[in-house]
């Protein structure tokens, strides 16, 4: 069998990534993360893990798509939707309703990764 272990983002600022993804998102840092010789931080999703690395984004940022939809995206199931749509409206945070008709929307964080957040 094969199934997803972890996703990797490069962020720019760890505590700042840590900020969205722990404070708007719900996830939780996992404190086992050894010294990999850059900052970043682990976050549990369930027993599934997104991993911040601060390193260098080769990407470009700019002029990526207005709707995170149309981009490369990593994507959360919720179980409160209502709610993480009003801590993103009370961060000031933009977001997409999903064009699929679903309870879904794209985000992105900081850093411009774009966020799929689906009611569970």
């Amino acid at each position: 069998m094969i199934r997803l272990h972890h996703v990797s983002l490069l962020v720019a600022d760890t505590q700042r990534a840590i900020d969205f993804y722990c404070g708007i998102l719900g996830l939780a840092v996992d404190d086992s993360r050894p010294d990999l010789g850059f900052p970043g931080a682990w976050l549990n999703v369930g027993d599934r893990q997104v991993h911040l690395l601060e390193l260098p984004n080769p990407d470009p940022v700019d002029d990526r798509p207005a709707h995170g939809g149309r981009d490369r995206h990593t994507a959360f199931l919720i179980d409160d939707f209502t709610a993480v749509r009003t801590r993103l409206d009370q961060a000031g945070l933009s977001y997409t309703l999903s064009r699929s008709g679903r309870q879904a929307l794209f985000c992105r964080d900081p850093d411009g990764n774009a966020v799929e957040l689906i009611g569970a």
